[in-house]
């Protein structure tokens, strides 16, 4: 067992009284899910209204959209644990599950690309956006191989992995913001202008993400090619 699937265990155990609150009060796993998409969305409202409301130099509403990014986490395991433990398991449950991660992941990227642009971080924007598009690569790669009936759960960095990052690194920005301001800059002499502000702290884990994500789906293709070949060459074998 991998260190990603140990912490997921210790995670589901933590939040197992809770799954079992919530099947006893008749909750199903798609109004949670559905509740984590409506968190979602006021994260981007949030990151909407800093672009709006707020100087470059103000990190607050990064701090929040981060608290509430992690909230909503907690909101994609519990629908798959109340599923399974409620036996409430369904194929369009499924389904309507990966659908609306996928829009709650979109709308949260909205919001960043928004705060982003609209603050003229426009360096950080388009890696924001690089990494919404390896984001729902990863996905994508992962539904059509097993829609062709490829296993493909493979890669770096898949949405749990992408959640915490985001959310730890806005959260972090937010906090450093208020102890020690935003405006704060280190000047690296080779380039002759401060490559790194306050906000790097948010900026560059999105940059990790931009590329191991891109990475990640191209890596399960790469694994879906192999996969297709060494079927092609055992069914030319026989």
């Amino acid at each position: 067992m991998g260190l990603r699937d140990r912490l997921q265990k210790i995670l589901h155990f933590i939040l197992n009284p809770l799954v079992r609150i919530l099947i006893a009060l008749g909750v199903t796993p798609n109004i949670i899910t559905l509740f984590g998409f409506a968190i979602n969305t006021i994260v981007a409202i949030i990151f909407i209204k800093g672009a709006e409301n707020t100087e470059r130099t103000d990190l607050t509403y990064i701090g929040w959209g981060g608290a509430l990014i992690l909230f909503a986490g907690i909101f994609d395991m519990l629908d798959g644990q109340v599923a399974r433990l409620g036996k409430m398991s369904s194929k369009f449950g499924a389904l309507f599950d990966s659908v609306i991660d996928r829009y709650s992941e979109l709308i949260m990227f909205l919001g960043i690309c928004y705060y982003l642009v609209s603050h003229h971080y426009f360096m950080s924007s388009l890696i924001a956006f690089i990494g919404m598009i390896g984001s729902i690569m990863v996905s994508y790669t992962r539904a059509r191989a097993e829609g062709l009936g490829i296993p493909c759960k493979d890669g770096l960095m898949q949405r749990p992995e992408r959640i915490v990052t985001i959310g730890l690194a806005a959260l972090t920005c937010g906090v450093a913001g208020h102890l020690y301001g935003g405006n704060q800059k280190i000047s690296i002499s080779i380039f002759g202008y401060s490559d790194f502000e306050t906000i790097s702290i948010f900026v560059i884990p999105l940059a990790i993400i931009a590329i191991l994500a891109n990475y990640t789906a191209i890596q399960r293709l790469r694994i879906c090619f192999l996969y297709l070949k060494k079927m092609e060459d055992k069914s030319s074998s026989v």
